[in-house]
């Protein structure tokens, strides 16, 4: 940030690399979990039927959800209250710590019940701080943008996740090419995990020495607790905090039926589990290049837009997807689908991410989002994989997942329609109506289909 002209700061690349560092982590424990959930789920939650031990798996993955609401209004007020650097050093240190504890934790057949009770309190610490990781880090990013170009360089912040997972998915690849399924049920999963504790250090050095963009010091008007805080944020923002709820829920959906991919193609496709083990790799590509382009978009064209069209997409394609890939059950065709559906909800992510904190005014910027993040991903993040694979099991039908991403996309898309156009939004007028452009005299074209509100 320039310290001369703090209302125009220069691109901070290492400020940048450090906060996605902790949201990449965030998202390599979700995509290893969920491709390993039929592993974990063995090793924590032995049954007879191996439906009964996916499901146990799943229902233990949507635990740690449960504690992402606490986290966000927790760890989101500290942010807004005494800044984004000491929030964000909170969350990867607990990041931490609740990996380890499930990659370290003897199996079921050692400690008995005991394991279970660990690996629960690890999801609900880990719950607790990616609940508060998402709206400091990404508040830190938009901030620290130059005015221009705040869409893509917080669009880093959904690309970082995509490498996260394309990192995940080649590590899987190459583990089971070297050791084989077998060592990969047993303890490969565990290696996944360790490998992903080796950035923390790295993470919480680099952290440690950002500048400040947010609490008392970088605003006046920040508030003294958490309560005031989250009560001035729902007092003054219940609208616009229902809305991207809608929005975030919708782009959640499509991220965990992105992530369930390899479980799909495993357990109802009937695929091979190094085929199914590759799927992340589709996810990776699709979810590193296209959340940048979102951002660029974004940029260019203004939120709004690039919410829309996306989900809409999404809608029209999903059912045809899943149709396709239950004609021809190959490799192939679920690497395809996997990337399309990815790449859609890249784009559309990165607008959301930008879109939703630009709304809210400084003081309660990163518990808006956090909240609002936290509540969405906890409700839906936790839930659908658990529920695509329940009603495939209940009812025979395969195209379930189609049907869910679908319902979810119109929503989505109903929901962006009624939201603020922000691009150009000077970040310290709130919500304030937005200004002609990122520049004193520059104008942009109106969004498609609707004048700019």
């Amino acid at each position: 940030m320039d310290a001369r002209n703090p209302a125009h700061p220069t691109l901070d690349r290492k400020a940048v690399g450090a906060v996605v560092l902790g949201n990449a982590l965030e998202f390599y424990d979700f995509t290893v979990y969920a491709f390993f959930a039929k592993a974990i789920g063995e090793a924590f939650f032995p049954a007879s039927d191996a439906s009964h031990s996916l499901l146990a798996s799943l229902a233990l993955f949507g635990v740690g959800y449960v504690m992402r609401p606490v986290g966000g209004a927790l760890i989101g007020a500290l942010a807004d209250r005494a800044g984004r650097k000491p929030a964000m050093l909170v969350t990867i240190a607990l990041m931490a710590l609740g990996m380890l504890m499930l990659a370290a934790c003897p199996g079921y057949a050692q400690i008995g019940g005991w394991a279970q009770v660990v690996v629960i309190a690890g999801r609900l610490i880990q719950g607790l701080a990616l609940g508060g990781e998402v709206g400091p880090s990404t508040a830190y990013l938009l901030e620290a943008a130059p005015a221009r170009h705040r869409g893509f360089v917080t669009s880093w912040q959904i690309a970082s996740q995509g490498c996260a997972a394309l990192f995940a998915g080649l590590l899987a690849t190459a583990l089971a090419l070297a050791f084989g399924d077998a060592a990969m049920a047993g303890w490969g999963w565990r290696v996944m995990f360790l490998a992903g504790l080796a950035v923390v250090p790295v993470g919480l050095v680099i952290r440690s020495h950002l500048p400040e963009t947010g609490g008392v010091a970088a605003d006046p008007d920040a508030a003294s607790s958490t309560r005031a805080v989250l009560g001035r944020l729902l007092r003054e923002h219940g609208r616009l905090l229902g809305l991207t709820f809608v929005v975030v829920a919708a782009s959640t959906v499509s991220n965990a039926v992105g992530t369930n991919m390899p479980v799909y193609a495993g357990a109802t496709l009937g695929l091979s589990e190094t085929a199914a083990t590759a799927v992340p790799i589709a996810l990776g590509l699709a979810s590193v290049a296209f959340p940048l382009l979102g951002g660029y978009l974004a940029d260019r064209y203004g939120r709004r837009p690039v919410m829309i069209w996306p989900r809409v997409l999404i809608l029209l394609l999903a059912v045809p997807a899943f149709a396709w890939l239950l004609r021809d059950p190959s490799a192939l065709a679920v690497y395809a689908v996997t990337f399309l559906l990815s790449a859609l909800s890249s784009i559309n992510a990165a607008a959301v991410i930008v879109g939703i904190p630009e709304s809210l005014p400084r003081a309660v910027r990163s518990s808006g989002l956090a909240v609002v993040y936290a509540l969405a991903v906890s409700v839906f993040g936790g839930s659908t994989n658990y529920v695509i694979n329940w009603l495939i099991a209940a009812t025979g039908d395969r195209m379930a997942p189609a049907y869910y991403l679908a319902a979810f996309s119109l929503l989505g898309t109903a929901a962006a329609w009624l939201l603020p156009e922000t691009r150009g939004r000077d970040l310290d007028e709130g919500t304030g109506a937005a200004t002609a452009g990122g520049r004193s005299g520059e104008s942009h074209p109106p969004c498609p289909g609707r004048l700019q509100r």
